[in-house]
C-alpha cells in the first residue's frame, strides 16, 4: 500500500504584479480573522486589499502599557488591540493614513498621560457614551473609514494565566503559575499552557455570529499563547469555529518570538494549539517557505489537523521578521481560489 503522499504545495510569488484589488461588492469572500497585536495587523492589513467583507475578533487580555493602565483604572476592556486592529484596516489614501497615525499616537509627557495612545482614550471615551462595546468601535471604524470591523473576543476583560517550566532561572525545572499577559510573553521559560480568568468568559455575540457567518476563518499570525490561543479559551468563539462551516486557515509566525516561543519550530506551533483546542479542524496551513526547515515534519503535523500545508514567500524582502501585506495578500487570494467552494462571491 502507498504510503500518504506529504500534502504541501509552494505558492509562487506573483511575477512583478501588485497585491489583488478587491473583489466587486456580493463576489468577495466574507473573512474573520482572530489574532491580537502585530500579527493580527499584519493579517488584516493583507486581507483588507482582497475583501471588504471583513472582521477582526482580537483578545482582551492585555494587562501592560497604556491598555493595562485604562483596565486598571477604569475597569474597562484593555483597548490597545483592539486600535492596532482599527489602524491596520485604515485605507492607503491620506485620509486613512493621518487617522492610522492619530490614533497610533502616544503621547510623551512626565504627567500621567504619558505612554497613552490617542485611539486609546478615544475607544475608552465612546464605550463611556455610548455603554455598548460593538457600537463605540463601529463609529470608531466609521470615522477612520476603516476596511473592515474590529470586535472583541469577549465582553469582559480577562486574565491570562500559563503553567511555564523554568520561569525562574534559578530553579529550571519548576513549574510555576504566572499571572499576566505581559509577563507570559516575556517569561524566559518554557510555557506548557496556559488558561483564561474567569474560565467561562462571554463571548461577543457579534463575534459568534461573524464566524458562523463567514466563508473563511484565518486564525494567526500572532503571539501564540498570549494573542492566538486565547481565542479558543472562549468556549462559545471555540464552539463557533467548530462548527462554522467556513473554511479555516492556521497563518504561522515567520519566527519563534522570544520568551514565550524560544526554539519553537513551526510544526511544534501546532502541536501546542492542538493540545488547547483537540477537536479544532483546519483545512489550510499557511507557512513562508523560508521559514520552514523541516517541510516534512510540519505536514506531519498539519494532518493531525485535517489541513494543507501552503508555503508561500510572505516576508519583507529586506529580510526583517515582519509579513509583507501585499505578498501575504496574494497568498490569502491564491488560498481563497484554490481551496474554496462554490458560493456566490466566486
Amino acid at each position: 500500500m502507498n504510503p500518504r503522499p506529504r500534502r504541501v504545495r509552494r505558492l509562487r510569488r506573483q511575477e512583478a504584479g501588485p497585491a489583488p484589488r478587491p473583489r466587486r461588492r456580493g463576489t468577495q469572500p466574507k473573512v474573520v480573522a482572530l489574532g491580537g497585536g502585530m500579527g493580527l495587523s499584519a493579517s488584516l492589513a493583507a486581507l483588507r486589499r482582497i475583501t471588504g467583507e471583513l472582521t477582526a475578533v482580537v483578545t482582551v487580555a492585555d494587562d501592560g502599557g497604556s491598555s493595562g493602565r485604562l483596565r486598571d483604572e477604569l475597569g474597562v476592556l484593555p483597548p490597545g488591540d483592539l486600535r492596532k486592529a482599527l489602524a491596520a484596516l485604515c485605507g492607503d489614501d491620506d485620509w486613512g493614513q493621518t487617522w492610522s497615525r492619530v490614533i497610533q499616537h502616544r503621547f510623551a509627557s512626565r504627567g500621567e498621560l504619558h505612554g497613552h495612545a490617542v485611539g486609546n482614550l478615544l475607544i475608552v471615551a465612546l464605550w463611556e457614551q455610548l455603554g455598548d462595546h460593538v457600537a463605540a468601535l463601529d463609529l470608531v471604524g466609521t470615522l477612520l473609514g476603516a476596511h473592515g470591523r474590529v470586535l472583541p473576543m469577549s465582553a469582559v476583560p480577562l486574565e491570562l494565566q500559563a503553567l511555564v517550566r523554568g520561569h525562574d532561572p534559578a530553579r529550571a525545572e519548576e513549574v510555576q503559575l504566572v499571572r499576566g499577559q505581559a509577563t507570559v510573553a516575556l517569561t524566559p521559560g518554557e510555557v506548557q499552557s496556559v488558561h483564561v480568568v474567569p474560565a467561562d468568559p462571554p463571548a461577543v455575540p457579534e463575534a459568534v455570529d461573524a464566524v458562523l457567518d463567514a466563508d473563511w476563518v484565518v486564525v494567526g499570525p500572532g503571539s501564540w499563547f498570549s494573542a492566538v490561543i486565547p481565542h479558543l479559551l472562549v468556549p462559545e468563539l471555540l464552539a463557533a469555529l467548530t462548527k462554522t462551516r467556513a473554511r479555516r486557515v492556521l497563518s504561522l509566525n515567520l519566527v519563534p518570538q522570544p520568551g514565550e516561543t524560544e526554539g519553537f519550530s513551526p510544526q511544534r506551533h501546532l502541536e501546542v494549539l492542538a493540545r488547547h483546542a483537540p477537536k479544532l479542524a483546519f483545512d489550510v496551513v499557511l507557512a513562508d517557505e523560508a521559514a520552514v526547515p523541516d517541510r516534512a515534519s510540519l505536514v506531519e503535523a498539519a494532518e493531525r489537523f485535517d489541513a494543507t500545508v501552503e508555503l508561500a514567500p510572505v516576508a519583507r524582502p529586506d529580510g526583517g521578521p515582519r509579513h509583507d501585506p501585499e505578498l501575504l495578500a496574494a497568498a490569502y487570494d491564491r488560498i481563497f481560489r484554490m481551496h474554496g467552494r462554490i458560493g456566490p462571491w466566486r
